[in-house]
């Protein structure tokens, strides 16, 4: 199995309601140095319906203004179609919404 492949098994694993960090899945998925790789990954999804790439964000909870399926605003718009929250200034709720994952 390769990086990729890692990643998107970790990935398909974010329940709805909850959201993921790039750190979070690079550790999850065998090497924490691995963040970027993990955005690399995202951005290449060959299945965007079956790897929720949107429930992955920024530490501090932020959306990726590169989301590959749309932009910023798509990604924000599914997240709070899956219920998430955000604070008032544009970010994920993480205590609320982090994933607890392992």
């Amino acid at each position: 199995m390769n990086s990729f492949d890692k990643i998107y098994a970790v990935v398909r694993r974010i329940p709805r309601g909850t959201v993921a960090t790039y750190g979070q899945i690079a550790l999850l998925a065998g090497n924490p140095r691995w963040a970027r790789v993990v955005g690399y990954a995202l951005h290449a999804n060959p299945d965007p319906e079956g790897i929720p790439c949107y429930r992955v964000v920024t530490k501090e909870g932020r959306t990726s203004p590169a989301f590959a399926f749309g932009g910023a605003d798509i990604q924000r718009a599914m997240l709070e179609a899956d219920g998430i929250e955000f604070t008032a200034d544009g970010r994920v709720d993480m205590e609320r919404f982090r994933w607890e994952g392992a």
